[in-house]
């Protein structure tokens, strides 16, 4: 009972989590010692009990983090076919788990073998994707191990500029965080490369500081190094005694290095090994055969036996050896193409991402000055401008609006290219949204004498819950469409059931017109970003062609499918199909402020105020000139520790603030005002992407947001709103 219990209690104990990973981190840590040691067998032995017991327990990290080191263990032995199998095993699980601090270390590791194989483009790749993942987890040591690396590459590639660069910002981070050994190794190179360029003076002073730190931390093989470098400099200056003093020493270093990792030598200590453990093997089979030679016959036919059995096995040795071969040349390749690809991604990622950045950056750098365009050309329409000056004022206004129109095309992109579209799921009632948006497009069907039909199936029910705003996107630029490129024709709309399951319908929408039509040829690609049907057509009835790839991307959103059919002058169909869950509850009503739709003269507006903040001249004077108009008084300040310190001094009804300025931002300044003043009414004044900053607005207690440029009979009502609101609330108290 007492021998059972204690199985079952070591059994418990070896399945344990936290043991099995001090044991896989035990071997990986012993493993590490004997790398740095030149001992490579022991260390390749610590590495694979590691990977059993990680394998064992499942553990995606550890497994990963081995594979990893046996890539590198692989580089320094002269294996790197072998070390970028390894490091793509490595890499793989990392993605998959997420693991980007070791992610990135495999990156660089890559980068080694490629510069080893002298393959330096694809080291550079692989250097980027790991200064990527560092500088994403905040990895500084890491980051300056790979700057270094980085560094020398380019002095392989004899951009001797670009490496001075990139070795300086090593270095720089390397004495910031007080990394010895990159900033020894760091100097070393400067070394190289000022000797390169012909500044000896400077070489030698690097060099010699970089010696001064491998000697006072033992760094062996960047003192080996610095004395090979320190001996060039001298040769290039012509002081030959020094020269040969330091190529001594060099030599001398490099020679024990060099002992040291041959008698280490992963492959002599590997077939020792392997010879002792065969070795072992027959003793033991000897000592059986002899156990059984009382018994003759039994004795012969296991000789037999094993003999044929030696037979059977050699044979199946030689084969499996020979389709072995076969198989790791091809793995080899796949691998090193893997690794590639891989690399290749995390590159276009990076682009996607870099470029959706630009774009936001300057979608929002356009709409300040547009804000410009259209609130001075709004105003000198309104202050009795001379006849022949009307039409330009009126084209200048439709050039801001249609730029505006457009940057918002763009934005939409961008942001359903960057998958940052969220679905917002309601209840809606479908035929009357269909109506409402067929009703607002009917002016345009007028002005081209167009004729709207809407058909909804008599048996398909109304009410279901999906995203009616992108419904209605859809439906608004397809529609939109039909108009744009139909003359004296018919629009036709249809709504019908495809399929029903439970309580979801598949539905079909189509939008059919008989205009210009669309050619075979250009129907293969009109879904791409900016595309049109020809030139001729752009410039006859204008747009970017962002529309339809707006379309398309939504419609992939929600799950859907859409098609096109047409003909030159014929007319054009097109039809989409989405998936719509059925609810009996009806439209919900909304529930938000409605615009001052009141007399604004019943309005005091003798004692209001308002403070302006911004930092921009031009909308100062135009916000200032609006409100005037308005009857409305205002304070002007252009940062946000200002606004603060007016708003402490003074009593405001309004505050019209906007988001980036120098100092402290909008956001702040709101955050601070909040923390003393709960109630006063603060607009957002902004150009901002307002979707993707929502939540911070709301986080920083802004009372509605005013997007720049804004209408300015939207900018009336909203400030008028909330004049009203404060008056009631006064009334109240």
């Amino acid at each position: 009972m007492l021998f059972s219990l204690s199985v079952s209690s070591q059994k418990s104990i070896d399945e344990d989590p936290e043991i099995q990973q001090n044991n896989i981190n035990y071997r990986i840590e012993q493993s590490q010692v004997e790398l740095e040691k030149y001992n490579y067998y022991d260390a390749q032995k610590n590495l694979d009990e590691a990977l059993k017991l990680a394998e064992k327990s499942d553990n995606k990290r550890s497994i990963g983090i081995i594979y990893a080191i046996k890539g590198k263990l692989q580089l320094i032995i002269e294996e790197e076919d072998n070390a970028i199998k390894s490091l793509n095993k490595a890499i793989e699980m990392q993605r998959i788990i997420d693991d980007n601090k070791n992610l990135g270390k495999s990156y660089k590791i890559f980068g080694d073998v490629y510069l080893t194989k002298k393959d330096y483009h694809q080291a550079l790749d692989s250097y980027t994707a790991a200064k990527s993942k560092f500088e994403e987890e905040g990895l500084d040591e890491n980051l300056a191990e790979v700057l270094l690396c980085e560094g020398k590459t380019y002095m392989h590639l004899k951009n001797y500029g670009k490496a001075r660069d990139i070795i300086e910002q090593a270095l720089a981070q390397a004495k910031k965080g007080d990394y010895k050994k990159t900033q020894s190794d760091a100097l070393i190179n400067h070394g190289i490369i000022y000797n390169k360029l012909g500044d000896y003076e400077k070489a030698l002073t690097f060099a010699n500081e970089g010696l001064k730190i491998a000697k006072e931390n033992h760094f062996k093989s960047i003192l080996s190094q610095s004395f090979l470098v320190i001996s060039n400099i001298y040769k290039a200056i012509e002081n030959f005694k020094l020269s040969r003093e330091y190529l001594y020493r060099h030599l001398k270093l490099s020679d024990s290095i060099r002992t040291l990792t041959r008698i280490n030598s992963s492959k002599d200590q590997e077939t020792q090994y392997l010879l002792n453990e065969a070795n072992e093997k027959n003793i033991e089979i000897v000592e059986k055969l002899e156990k059984a030679e009382d018994d003759k016959n039994l004795g012969t036919l296991i000789s037999i036996l094993s003999v044929a059995l030696i037979t059977i096995l050699s044979l199946l040795t030689l084969s499996l050896y020979k389709n072995n071969n076969i198989r790791l040349k091809t793995n080899n390749m796949l691998h090193k193409k893997n690794g590639e690809l891989i690399i290749a991604k995390e590159k276009a990622e990076l682009a996607s991402k870099t470029k959706a950045n630009f774009l936001s950056t300057v979608t929002h750098e356009l709409r300040t000055p547009l804000y410009a365009v259209t609130g001075l050309s709004n105003m000198l329409l309104d202050e009795n401008p001379r006849p022949e000056q009307v039409q330009h004022l009126k084209s200048l206004k439709f050039s801001g609006d249609y730029l505006l129109t457009f940057i918002n095309d763009i934005l939409q992109i961008n942001k359903i290219e960057a998958n940052k579209v969220d679905i917002e799921p309601e209840s809606f009632n479908l035929k009357k949204k269909i109506n409402n948006i067929v009703l607002a497009l009917n002016n345009s069907a007028e002005d081209n004498n167009i004729k709207i039909h809407f058909e909804y199936d008599t048996d398909l029910p109304e009410n279901f819950i999906a995203d009616q705003l992108k419904i209605s996107q859809i439906l608004i630029n397809l529609i939109g469409n039909s108009i744009k490129f139909t003359k004296d024709g018919d629009i036709w709309i249809r709504v019908y059931k495809i399929e029903e399951k439970n309580n979801f319908y598949t539905l079909r929408f189509e939008v059919e017109d008989n205009g210009i039509g669309i050619s075979q040829e250009k129907q293969d690609n009109m879904f791409e970003s900016f595309s049109q049907g020809s030139i001729q057509i752009n410039r006859k009835y204008g747009g970017t062609g962002l529309g339809l790839s707006i379309v398309k991307g939504l419609i992939d959103i929600l799950k859907g499918k859409i098609y096109v059919k047409s003909e030159l002058e014929k007319g054009t169909t097109f039809y989409f199909e989405i998936p719509l869950e059925y609810t009996s509850i009806e439209e919900e009503k909304e529930n938000k402020v409605a615009y001052f739709d009141g007399d604004a003269s019943e309005l005091d507006l003798t004692n209001v105020k308002i403070l302006v903040v911004e930092d921009n001249k031009i909308n100062q004077m135009i916000t200032k000139k609006i409100l005037t108009k308005m009857s409305l008084k205002c304070d002007i300040v252009d940062n946000g520790e200002e606004a603060v310190e007016m708003i402490k001094a003074n009593k405001y009804d309004i505050i019209l603030m906007d988001i980036h300025m120098p100092g402290i931002s909008g956001m702040e300044a709101t955050k601070r005002v909040r923390s003393f003043d709960k109630e006063l009414t603060i607009f957002a004044l902004t150009a901002v992407t307002i979707e993707d900053k929502m939540h911070e607005f709301d986080e920083a207690g802004f009372t509605d947001i005013i997007p720049k440029p804004f209408k300015q009979e939207e900018f009336e009502k909203k400030l008028y709103n909330a004049l009203a609101s404060n008056t009631d609330r006064s009334a109240t108290a």
